[in-house]
């Protein structure tokens, strides 16, 4: 009751917000005549009176941070210096930015992605609606923080937008005399290298995460491609550093192990009995060997305990095989191309050439297929996108839907979650989610919906988590 009062009388956290941000936004705006009169040649030379104003303050922060041993408390007050003499720059780098997208995009930033901007250079999270150009609200806080050219990554989330929005929003950046990269699955070293020593560097957060430790596993620093973690903007932040947060990104390696059993514990697996020899748990996506299944494979695999010692790891194939029979399909989950098992990503349904899984469950399915199984592989290294996004100095992101998650955003990564209005009142009615007893009731009345849509001529999206949720809502019509 008392914060009701309180929010009436004050505003809500995020009213209070937007009001703080409306003397910078007028600033901004006032110095718009002035920089609309400069030529080209002169809103690009602005860049390079920028980078001057920012110089002495970088080349502190470069020499502090190559001090041996080095001293923490002196780089962060340096970094701390820099954020200050970026803020006393930002109307003036802003109110550029936004000209030279005018000249460049034919696209004018409104107050409301000018609010943006400042949320994101100021380390927080952005929520706009669906449809208000938060990929145009990037440029601002990516043209200020590029200046001090320690480079800014822009985390997208998949290969073909980090391409387009490099192309498209690259226009911008180069119009003003930055450089752009862009981090492509198929990109070698001598590629990377250039893509990551641009001032504004574009790629997926797998390309991120992947680089990062191939650099931890290389013995000279020649090699390495990324330089230090500064300044991130995720896009889609809810869904990389929540949904995704706790995934690992693992890079392995060939064991000394032979490959042998897999084909002779394959040719056994057929022969055992569902539910008498073994059960499938479908939700835990495991297959394991009853008591009476462990006598049936000993005896089909010439007498040997299973659990002996000297034979777990046989065993550890008994159920790797079981679990590629019975939990993965062929042209589901994975497909034979060329005598090669290619894994499908699960959430986009494309091909993941060069990726292999772990613990014995590639050459499972290899075996299963009849294809030429490679050496088992063991983990190098790993690394999950919450431990590698929060080494950066500096941390942004934008969503259309963050401010459920505010709580996880500050107790996991300290960020601020803001929440910027759109330009225009909003005509589209949000509802409140609506939760189901079962997922097949759910289900039933997503079809109701799309059909009463239908009906009307009306288009429908329908977005589910999987290529295998999205067939089986289809199979419902």
């Amino acid at each position: 009751m008392i914060n009701k009062v309180l929010t009436t009388i004050f505003g809500s956290k995020h009213e209070r917000d937007v009001k703080r941000m409306l003397p910078m936004v007028a600033q901004i705006n006032s110095l718009e005549p002035e920089v609309s009169k400069l030529s080209d040649d002169e809103l690009r030379g602005k860049t390079t009176e920028f980078r001057e104003r920012l110089r002495p303050v970088v080349e502190v922060l470069d020499g502090t941070k190559k001090e041996v041993p080095r001293d923490d408390n002196a780089v962060k007050a340096a970094q701390t210096d820099l954020q200050e003499a970026l803020n006393d720059l930002l109307p003036e780098a802003f109110a550029v930015c936004r000209e030279a997208s005018k000249r460049t995009l034919n696209m004018r930033h409104f107050d409301v992605q000018l609010m943006g901007g400042v949320v994101l250079h100021n380390g927080k999270i952005s929520e706009m609606k669906t449809g208000e150009g938060k990929t145009l609200v990037a440029t601002l806080a990516v043209y200020l923080n590029a200046l001090s050219g320690r480079g800014v990554h822009v985390v997208i989330v998949n290969d073909y937008l980090a391409r387009r929005d490099s192309e498209w929003m690259g226009r911008l950046y180069k119009f003003l005399g930055l450089t752009v990269g862009v981090i492509q699955n198929p990109h070698g070293d001598r590629e990377r290298q250039q893509a990551y020593r641009c001032d504004v560097t574009y790629g997926t957060n797998n390309e991120f995460g992947f680089d990062y430790l191939r650099d931890n596993m290389k013995f000279d620093l020649e090699a390495m491609v990324q330089r230090d973690p500064v300044y991130a903007i995720v896009d889609e932040v809810d869904s990389i550093l929540i949904d995704e947060a706790r995934t690992p990104l693992i890079i392995s390696g060939p064991s000394e192990e032979r490959v042998d059993k897999y084909y002779a514990v394959d040719r056994i697996v057929p022969r055992l009995v569902k539910e008498k020899d073994f059960q499938v748990d479908e939700k835990q996506h495991t297959a394991v060997l009853t008591e009476e299944g462990v006598l049936h494979a000993e005896k089909l695999l010439g007498g040997i305990e299973l659990y002996d010692p000297a034979n777990m790891d046989t065993l550890h194939a008994v159920n790797q095989a079981l679990r590629a029979h019975t939990l993965y399909k062929l042209d589901v989950d994975y497909v034979n191309k060329d005598g090669e098992i290619i894994i499908v990503d699960e959430f986009t349904g494309r091909l993941m050439p060069g990726r292999r899984w772990s613990d014995g469950l590639h050459q499972a399915v290899e075996a299963k297929e009849g294809v030429k199984i490679e050496a088992e592989n063991q983990t190098l290294a790993t690394i999950t996108f919450q431990n590698l996004f929060r080494m950066y100095e500096k941390l942004a992101g934008m969503t259309g839907t963050a401010d459920t998650e505010a709580a996880e955003f500050d107790k996991i990564y300290n960020l601020e979650v803001v929440v910027i209005p759109p330009n225009k009142p909003m005509i589209r009615i949000d509802k409140a989610d609506l939760v189901y007893r079962t997922e097949r009731e759910k289900f039933n009345a997503i079809v109701e919906e799309i059909e009463v849509l239908h009906e009307k001529g009306q288009p429908a999206l329908v977005g589910t988590i999987s290529i295998e949720k999205s067939e089986l809502l289809s199979s419902f019509f």
